[in-house]
């Protein structure tokens, strides 16, 4: 099975840097080889970072997700990445996708840079989940952080 998903900062404020956005990627992808999933690809913006995993079902998503986000925010604070508190939201979002649209999830989650300068992430998520017919409850999306 294919997944990608999005964790994000709390609050969604633009903590992850560009100074040190591919070490938080790299770090991650060891976690996702660690836990013996297939790293597809990974890609961080400030305020989000969108990973797409070949998953193994032997463990289950939201457990991979913690996983992530514990070690991930324990080696930011270790390494003093962040001149203020990081920690992840609560949440996240995970969709499986089919083999067929592997090469375009890849390209859209690597040219996350380009996209973002047309829509904000909130708004290409809400109409992601629209388009697909998603049922969804606005108390458990992210916290968006609105400007």
């Amino acid at each position: 099975m294919l997944s990608p998903f999005d964790i994000a900062p709390k609050n969604r404020d633009a903590l992850i840097k560009k100074e040190w956005k591919g070490e938080l990627e790299k770090y991650i992808a060891g976690i996702v080889r660690n836990n013996r999933h297939k790293n597809l690809a990974i890609a961080a913006m400030p305020d989000h970072i969108h990973i797409f995993v070949g998953y193994n079902v032997n463990q289950l998503i939201p457990a991979l997700v913690e996983t992530i986000k514990t070690s991930s925010n324990t080696w930011i604070k270790e390494k003093k990445l962040s001149k203020t508190k990081f920690e992840w939201q609560r949440g996240y979002g995970a969709f499986t996708h089919s083999r067929s649209q592997l090469d375009t999830v890849v390209k859209y989650i690597l040219s996350q840079e380009e996209h973002h300068r047309k829509r904000t992430f909130r708004e290409e998520y809400l109409d992601f989940l629209n388009k697909y017919g998603v049922e969804y409850n606005m108390e458990y999306l992210f916290d968006f952080f609105d400007q």
